[in-house]
């Protein structure tokens, strides 16, 4: 059902940018969503359309937020089981594989998470985001695997938004890098904007884009003549920016095992545990796992942690690794 939200400035929240404004007057309504609204001119300040979110607002400025019904999903349904850690009548979390995109895009529509939530079911997922993502309130990239939190209904996914606006949920990943950090732990906190050379890639910029914050620390170094220089290293994000370890990692010179498109030329495996080698050489995937999820529950403001264990095929290395490094 379409609604309108009418809301007058006070002294206050005078020279506020417009979506600022809105979102401290109705937080259940996420940042990202108000900058959408008025990116597709649902915004209306003293009777004209506002195009843009930085417009400053002043004070007795009448503005009328139009909320639009939300857009009836129409997608294909895939048989595909999904792993639910935990569900209940507001929210599913859910350990993903990897190797499944997260929503239909370019040149997949049908063989996504969210068609296997449509053939779970169809009726439970929030509507108030793109026609393509019913339920998506986060995403991880199709080689990662881990934990997501998919919102049943509207109300939850703007709570859990807004949670992931303010950076107060907690995500903690585990991942194999070649090499070894230096320091051994810390923080990387820089910009990450798109390539310049590849439209598909992210990078590290200095002066725009998004401010992206990864703590790290190195779990185990595996470093011996039967094996490559390996270390086994946890991140936790402050920021969820798009490929955001995986430029982070790259940034300090140690891409993540298995990563095609972020991954840096090194030498040929040489004099290495052949079952390692093969190992290493056929995993098609990123060694990357969201290992920890943590958020407060929308309705019950209960404290809500999840863990899940590395894939098989990712602790079948860490095996192999530790009895070489013996």
């Amino acid at each position: 059902m379409e609604k309108n939200i009418n809301l007058i400035v006070e002294t206050k929240e005078n020279n506020l940018r417009v979506d600022i404004f809105i979102n401290k007057r109705e937080q259940l309504i996420s940042r990202t969503r108000i900058k959408n609204l008025i990116l597709n001119q649902k915004l209306k300040l003293n009777g004209k359309i506002v195009k843009s979110p930085s417009k400053k607002v002043s004070e007795g400025d009448k503005l009328v937020l139009q909320i639009p019904k939300p857009k009836k999903v129409s997608l294909k349904p895939f048989n595909f089981k999904l792993d639910i850690i935990y569900e209940d009548k507001d929210l599913i979390v859910i350990n993903k594989p990897a190797g499944i995109v997260m929503h239909p895009g370019a040149g997949n529509y049908e063989n996504t998470l969210v068609n296997a939530l449509i053939h779970y079911n169809k009726s439970a997922l929030s509507n108030i985001n793109d026609e393509l993502r019913p339920g998506i309130v986060h995403r991880i990239d199709k080689d990662t695997s881990g934990l997501i939190v998919i919102a049943k209904n509207n109300e939850t996914h703007e709570n859990l938004s807004s949670q992931f606006n303010k950076h107060s949920i907690t995500r903690i990943y585990q991942l194999l890098i070649w090499g070894k950090l230096r320091p051994s732990s810390g923080k990387i906190d820089t910009f990450i904007t798109r390539s310049s050379k590849n439209r598909q890639m992210m990078e590290v910029s200095h002066s725009k884009g998004k401010r992206a914050i990864t703590n790290f620390k190195t779990l185990e170094v595996f470093e011996n003549d039967k094996t490559p220089t390996l270390s086994l290293v946890e991140c936790r994000l402050e920021t969820g920016r798009t490929h955001q370890i995986r430029v982070h990692m790259n940034h300090k010179g140690n891409s993540i095992v298995g990563d095609e498109k972020y991954k840096k030329k090194y030498k040929k495996l040489k004099n290495i545990d052949n079952n390692l080698k093969d190992k290493i050489y056929k995993l098609n995937r990123q060694f990357l796992h969201a290992k920890t999820l943590g958020f407060i529950h929308p309705k019950t403001n209960e404290e809500m942690n999840f863990s899940s264990i590395l894939p098989h095929e990712l602790e079948n290395i860490l095996k192999l690794l530790r009895n070489t490094n013996k």
